[in-house]
Parts: structure tokens; C-alpha cells; sequence
């Protein structure tokens, strides 16, 4: 019973629409109809700003951690990456938000901070490593997937293994349609200076 609780309680958690919550609130906008139309840190980052898309990254982030830390908080026998699997699960299907959530980069990072430090900062620095070099949010995102997958096997644990390669491979799944704009060149860039505050009518 304290698993499944754990499991629902995950989900819960990383069902939380925090780009809904601080569009809504901070800026009295949906966000959901600008830009991408995604609950993510990166339309937040293109329609409200650098500040916006900060906190709300790192609140998407944070779910996913304290998901993941739900079985050491409550004292269940259940693996963390399982809870902090179905956190990812609700930060892409959100209950609070009509199921229509984000991409699931910034809770998988949360969950793998809980899990294996040393690999999200591995995470960090190959994210703004290939951002710096492609200016694609989303080409980062799918790359950094891989090379962490990559770096899970050499580490060699064998629940570590799995979760990421699955993680990864969602990440990629919900990238579909972006991977097919970078093909034919459609896919906005980033740029440094772009991520000021824009005007949103």
C-alpha cells in the first residue's frame, strides 16, 4: 500500500504545471497559448523571459528530485528512479494541467540528481555544451539523453542502465516533431540575447 502511494504521489508531483502556475500568476497569461503551447522551461524561457523560464526550470527540476526522494522520506521498499519515473511521467501527462505537459528534460534531470549526482552535472555541462554549439534547445536535449545513457552503461548499474535508456528514449519520443523541423531547418535557435523578457499580446 505505501508503494502505490508513493507511486501516486510522485505522479502528483510532477503533475504540478509550474510554467502554468507562473505564467498564470506572474504574468497573468496561459502559456499554454503562446509560443510551442508547451508547459516546459523553454516556451517559458521564449515568452516570459530569462527570470520566468529560470524558475520554472528549476521547479521542474526540483520535482523530480524530491519524487525521486519520496522513498527515503517515507521509508518504503520501492527503487527512487521508479518513483521518479512516474514524476516524469506527470510532468509530461499532468492531471492539474488536462494531461498536456512538457518534454521531460528538466524532471528527468531532477530525478538523476537524486540518483547519481555526478551525472547530472554531466547532464548540465553536455546540455549547454551542444546548446553553445547547435543553438537548438531540442537537438541539446536529445544529444545530452544520449551521452548520459552512454556514460549509465560505463558506470554499470544495472536499475541506472535502465531508467536512463527509458528516460532518453521519452525525451526523444516527445521531441519527434522537432527533430523533423531541424531536418528541414524550421527549428527555431537560441541565442543569448534572445532570452530577454519579450512582449506578449
Amino acid at each position: 500500500m505505501t508503494e502505490l502511494l508513493i507511486i501516486i504521489l510522485a505522479y502528483l508531483i510532477g503533475s504540478i504545471p509550474f510554467a502554468l502556475v507562473v505564467g498564470k500568476v506572474g504574468y497573468g497569461i496561459d502559456i499554454r497559448e503562446h509560443g510551442s503551447g508547451n508547459l516546459g522551461g523553454t516556451n517559458t524561457f521564449r515568452t516570459l523571459g530569462i527570470k520566468a523560464g529560470m524558475i520554472v526550470t528549476i521547479c521542474d527540476i526540483l520535482k523530480g528530485t524530491l519524487a525521486a526522494s519520496l522513498p527515503f522520506l517515507i521509508g518504503a521498499d520501492i527503487h527512487p528512479l521508479l518513483a521518479g519515473a512516474c514524476a516524469v511521467v506527470g510532468h509530461v501527462y499532468p492531471v492539474f494541467a488536462k494531461f498536456r505537459g512538457g518534454k521531460a528534460v528538466a524532471t528527468s534531470g531532477g530525478v538523476l540528481l537524486f540518483a547519481n549526482p555526478l551525472m547530472f552535472g554531466l547532464m548540465l555541462f553536455c546540455f549547454f555544451l551542444f546548446l553553445f554549439l547547435t543553438k537548438y534547445v531540442s537537438l541539446s536535449s536529445m544529444l545530452t539523453g544520449v551521452v548520459t545513457t552512454i556514460y549509465s552503461f560505463i558506470y554499470g548499474d544495472l536499475p541506472l542502465i535502465i531508467a536512463v535508456s527509458l528516460l532518453t528514449a521519452f525525451v526523444i519520443f516527445k521531441h519527434r516533431t522537432n527533430i523533423g523541423r531541424i531536418i528541414n531547418k524550421s527549428e527555431p535557435k537560441i541565442t543569448w540575447l534572445s532570452l530577454k523578457k519579450k512582449k506578449v499580446s
